[in-house]
């Protein structure tokens, strides 16, 4: 089954997170699939704008597959190079220089809320919810992945999510700044393609250069390399191992410090 659906009308193109049994949880070939999706998306002038949502109404993405962690994530060095897959793909979304719709119905948490970050507009319905409970894994939110959510919600609301690691409701995640509007479950398609109609009617020129002119307002600090790695080392620790162990037996994971 093909991971990541790629649908086009007219000059809009739907991506579609297609692990809908998984509730879209993203793997290393997903996360490959998207990335390359959206630069050739990217590199199409005959497109406008892009949605991209997930399979079903159960989720937009529950974040990463974790069934594969011990296999593709088991340390640091495992870690650095799946990171560097996972941050070339955020990049590749966020740099996308067609405006890009994240359509959210159900579960965004994890890196399903770190890619919707990474869009330009979020539209969701009453019955989403968002969160990153890593903190429960043992885990750390790189800086390729904060980025997004940083620059949504700043430093206390990003705090709080990281730290408190709870799950809260669509109309917690409007005043958090994580989405631009909250609809009825039964009108998100129609408002988000609503608004995608409204944009690929507009001047395309006009729409990119827009995303081109904020992103370098809203540039970042270069962060070293040494520094960079650092976001890894928790997959080295006896913290993480109890974390992956507990979340798959499904029990309360009890944490040592190391």
């Amino acid at each position: 089954m093909e991971r990541i659906l790629i649908g086009r009308d007219g000059w809009i193109v739907t991506v579609t997170l297609n692990n809908p049994a998984k509730l879209n949880a993203l793997d290393e070939r997903m996360w490959t699939a998207l990335g390359t999706a959206m630069r050739e998306l990217s590199a199409d002038d005959g497109v406008r704008c892009v949605v991209l949502r997930g399979a079903g109404d159960r989720a937009f993405a529950a974040g990463a597959d974790i069934s594969e962690f011990a296999r593709e994530r088991a340390d640091s060095t495992q870690a650095r190079r799946y990171g560097a897959l996972i941050h070339k793909t955020m990049q590749a979304v966020a740099r996308c220089k067609h405006p890009v719709i994240a359509m959210i119905k159900g579960a965004c948490v994890g890196g399903g809320l770190e890619i919707a970050a990474m869009c330009d507009l979020r539209i969701c319905s009453e019955e989403s919810r968002f969160g990153v409970p890593i903190k429960n894994l043992g885990l750390t939110m790189a800086y390729g992945e904060l980025q997004g959510l940083l620059a949504l919600a700043g430093r206390a609301v990003t705090l709080e999510i990281l730290l408190e690691g709870r799950v809260f409701d669509a109309h917690e995640a409007l005043q958090k700044r994580l989405v631009n509007r909250v609809v009825p479950d039964a009108e998100v398609e129609r408002e988000t393609y609503a608004l995608a109609q409204r944009i690929a009617d507009g001047a395309p020129l006009v729409a990119r250069w827009h995303k081109q002119f904020i992103e370098r307002l809203n540039a970042t600090v270069h962060v070293p390399e040494r520094e960079w790695d650092e976001g890894y080392a928790c997959f080295d620790t006896e913290d993480y191992r109890i974390g992956i162990a507990s979340f798959l037996a499904k029990t309360p994971p009890r944490f040592v410090g190391r």
